[in-house]
């Protein structure tokens, strides 16, 4: 076939060379199974292993050989046999079919002699990954590190950092949000025992030990943590701590307490000064663009998610667009396709790209692509899918190198092989596992599936734009459903629609990335080019994040993932069967649609939600407030945030409300106003009105960010403060002006929480927000004491704390008393207590904790109530 292709290098296509070459996918496999396993063994489990693989690995070589001798039975006898060989482990499949006429008549020679050699050298592979790993995880545990953790011992240490810092995701932790913090990989290198309570004091010991470092913010995005390089040496005062077992590859966790700068003894190298200097340019070339802009573009390019919001971290979870933001291979393919030719033809010819235009010869190009390759790894710094795609890039240049034909699939296995044995803590990497997965699928299942829908009609590009997106999603779901007990129903169209913008946005990416050191006001104009195709995937993360029915919650399980492998398994074959019927298939992707997007009108008919005319509705946001006064047709004033923006946001969708003309937040604890980012989201926002005492200082602090960002006017409630918007008309009862004679001195923010009482079409409520005693007595003897009698609906402070006025209670004397709380929450709230008072008074009292959402609408005796 390729004598009569007329050509030097024979056919070009490789789908017309023979069966595709998997014999290094199951020693790749064994290995990767056994580093997993024996990273943590006991020392004497893992020398067995290595002994009895060793053992049997050359013994079947030498039965092999043997046979290969004295065995008449394959065709010719030995000389058959050894072309057999040549043939099936040389050329693999090079000369198929007539090219080798020998091994066309050696079919008893393959059978023979192939098992053995690939059942010996999948034992070896296991030896060898066994040997690694067993030294690997040796490591973790020589040395004077592990014991000092388990003693929490406070130790003066000499460590080299070995990642980019990057700062904690903001945790709500009740009523605060938890203290930021920077994490740093880092190796422990001479460290001296400063508790002279545990050993040698100050006695300096060598080692090499890796640890996790944690450093206290206080000024997170201005800590001088952020700014330290890999490879920069320190000096830091610490306590060791033990780490959790399994998974990453540390033995300690090392705890810098204060805000003290970092002791720098020893400079990075310079090849981390040159990358951090690119890094800093590129960052510096975005300042001007949007947030989103500002935000994705270092991350698209180099990983540098350190400007990224957490709800737009969210947004891209939400859609399986995250990794985009971690490097992945399809960075170093799109430069790579410069030099040797876009992926579509890389299996066509050698010769693509940028390199034969400009004259490279072979050798040249596989030399500047190996040099783009190592430039790739350092700049985004070596993580798991960094080294898979440098490592597949490589083999694929030593192919190009040699002038033999590129096979991916070896290559990934060689890749995979590789990695596992240079580093085996890979093979517990679940971004190590999903980088592999998708490469995999992308060169096993996308190829089939495109030519399916090509033959259906469907135009090249989008056939394989879509069957990529459907490939890797079908088998990195059921490890993403692992990671995050959640299946994204929108992560195909998402990815899809993404895909058109990766490449240009990559491209001007690191076209900025490389001019910024040496002229600014051309990466500049280059990061504004990229800003555009960068939006665009912002917007899609956070359209599809948005919609009601964008993913469905998963067990996070293993047993999990395989009933999600099974169900995908299902649906592709239903599917492949449903396409050839066209009316069938339509009508199954309107289905999809609406169970995707829930049209508002379409779900109140079937659910009941929201009820018709509601005028109040409470929304379950876990442990904290989130409410709704009606104000009209997708109109609504809404009392407090929650605590989790993506709750609150899906709760005002589910409401149907566009429109907020006045948000109030009761007080500062993150409980109430940590959601604020997701009220905001695509919503039009008249204004926010706060409290005037503004503590936690860094949550008023976030507010007023979160404000200025959308350009939305912060006011202060004060009592005797009159609103209307429609039929709602509402009072501002507490805080009083400073000069008053009811003004306490709060003892924390809770006293000075914003108290409304509205009226809505007859309806009387009243919102205390997380008043406590001191406050609610103050308030009976204000003049809006008289105004308290007899409400319709409560809104119970505190989310029905045992710390409430009984006197307040009884003069309120609600006909309905709402409670809202998270499920199993460490504060035991609701009290029995407030809630046995609120019954003896006559309330129906519902909780969020066990009724979900809770809407109130009609007025006196018509009062209904509908949940969630």
């Amino acid at each position: 076939m390729h004598a009569a292709s007329g050509r030097r290098l024979g056919a070009a296509h490789p789908r017309e060379e023979g069966p595709v070459d998997l014999r290094l996918v199951p020693p790749a496999l064994a290995a990767w199974v056994t580093a997993a396993v024996t990273v943590g063994a006991p020392p004497g489990w893992v020398t067995a292993v290595v002994a009895v693989c060793v053992t049997a690995g050359v013994g079947l070589l030498v039965a092999e050989r043997r046979g290969g001798r004295g065995s008449a039975g394959c065709g010719r006898g030995g000389r058959a046999e050894a072309e057999c060989g040549r043939g099936a482990l040389g050329s693999a499949g090079r000369e198929w079919g007539r090219g080798n006429r020998g091994e066309a008549k050696c079919g008893r020679g393959w059978s023979c002699s192939w098992p053995r050699v690939s059942a010996a050298a999948a034992l070896l592979c296991v030896a060898a990954a066994a040997a690694s790993a067993g030294l690997h995880g040796a490591d973790l545990r020589r040395g004077p590190v592990p014991s000092l953790a388990r003693q929490y011992a406070h130790v003066t240490a000499e460590v080299e950092i070995t990642s980019d810092p990057r700062l904690t995701r903001p945790r709500i932790n009740g009523d605060h949000s938890a203290p930021t913090a920077v994490l740093m990989d880092a190796e422990v290198r001479r460290m001296a025992n400063a508790d002279r309570t545990h050993g040698d004091g100050g006695t300096d010991v060598v080692t090499r030990t890796p640890v996790l470092m944690i450093v206290d913010a206080r000024s997170p995005r201005g800590s001088p943590w952020l700014a330290v390089l890999p490879s920069t040496r320190l000096r830091v005062s610490a306590r060791l701590a033990p780490a959790l077992s399994g998974g990453d590859r540390i033995a300690a966790v090392l705890r810098v307490r204060g805000s003290v700068p970092p002791q720098v003894v020893g400079e990075p190298s310079g090849a981390q000064r040159f990358a951090g200097r690119l890094r800093e340019g590129l960052r510096e070339a975005t300042d001007g663009l949007a947030p989103d802009a500002r935000a994705l573009l270092p991350g698209l390019v180099v990983g540098d998610t350190s400007r990224v919001t957490p709800e737009l971290d969210d947004a891209f979870k939400a859609t399986d667009l995250t990794h985009l933001l971690a490097v992945s291979g399809g960075n170093l393919t799109i430069l790579l396709a410069l030099f040797i030719g876009p992926p579509g033809l890389a299996q066509r010819a050698e010769r693509r790209g940028l390199a034969p235009r400009f004259g490279v010869p072979l050798r040249g190009t596989a030399l500047l692509g190996a040099a783009v390759t190592l430039g790739f790894v350092i700049v985004c710094r070596p993580d798991p899918s960094v080294l898979r795609a440098a490592a597949c890039g490589g083999i694929a240049l030593l192919a190009i190198a040699t002038g033999r034909r590129r096979s991916l699939i070896p290559a990934l296995a060689a890749a995979v092989l590789l990695l596992v044995l240079y580093d085996p803590w890979l093979s517990r990497s679940y971004g190590f596992l999903l980088s592999v997965l998708a490469t995999g699928a992308l060169l096993t299942l996308a190829p089939r599936w495109s030519a399916a829908l090509r033959r259906r009609r469907v135009p090249p590009r989008p056939a394989e734009a879509l069957a990529a997106a459907a490939a890797a999603q079908a088998l990195c779901a059921p490890v993403v459903a692992v990671l995050s007990a959640r299946v994204s129903l929108v992560a195909v169209p998402c990815n899809l629609l993404a895909e058109f913008a990766v490449a240009p946005a990559t491209v001007l990416g690191f076209a900025t990335l490389a001019t910024a050191t040496v002229a600014m006001p051309a990466a500049k104009a280059l990061a504004w080019c990229a800003s555009w195709p960068v939006r665009w995937i912002a917007d899609i993360a956070r359209s599809g994040a948005a919609l009601p029915g964008g993913g469905v919650e998963w067990p996070g399980s293993w047993t999990g993932a395989l009933l999600l492998a099974l169900v995908t398994a299902v649906v592709l074959v239903v599917g492949r069967r449903l396409l050839r019927y066209p009316w069938l298939s339509g009508a199954c992707v309107v289905l999809f649609l609406l169970v995707v997007v829930q049209p508002p009108p379409l779900t109140r008919v079937i659910t009941g939600w929201p009820p018709p005319g509601w005028r109040f509705a409470m929304c379950d946001v876990g442990q904290g407030d989130a409410t709704v006064l009606a104000a009209g047709d997708g109109s609504g004033v809404v009392v407090d945030a929650g605590p989790d923006p993506v709750l609150v946001d899906r709760c005002l969708s589910a409401l149907g409300i566009t429109r907020i003309p006045l948000v109030v937040l009761t007080h500062f604890h993150a409980d109430h106003v940590a959601g604020l980012p997701g009220v905001l989201r695509g919503r039009s926002v008249g204004a926010i009105e706060t409290t005037g005492f503004e503590d936690p200082p860094d949550q008023a602090e976030f507010v007023r960010r979160e404000a200025a960002a959308r350009n939305i006017p912060v006011t202060r409630a004060v009592a005797g403060e009159r609103r209307r918007t429609g039929a709602l008309d509402w009072r501002v009862l507490w805080p009083p002006p400073s000069q008053s004679p009811l003004a306490l001195t709060p003892d924390g923010p809770n006293d000075a929480s914003v108290t409304l009482l509205v009226r809505s079409a007859g309806l009387r409520l009243l919102l205390l927000g997380d008043l406590e005693p001191p406050a609610q007595e103050a308030l009976l003897r204000s003049p809006a004491a008289a105004d308290l009698a007899s409400v319709d609906v409560l809104k119970v402070a505190h989310h029905g704390s045992a710390y409430q006025d009984p006197e307040l209670m009884r003069r309120v004397a609600p006909r309905l008393a709402l409670i809202s709380c998270g499920a199993d929450n460490p504060y035991g709230h609701p009290a029995p207590s407030t809630v046995a008072a609120l019954r003896s008074g006559g309330a129906m009292v519902l909780r969020s904790d066990q009724d979900g959402a809770i809407a109130v609408a009609g007025a006196g005796g018509g009062l209904r109530v509908a949940t969630d």
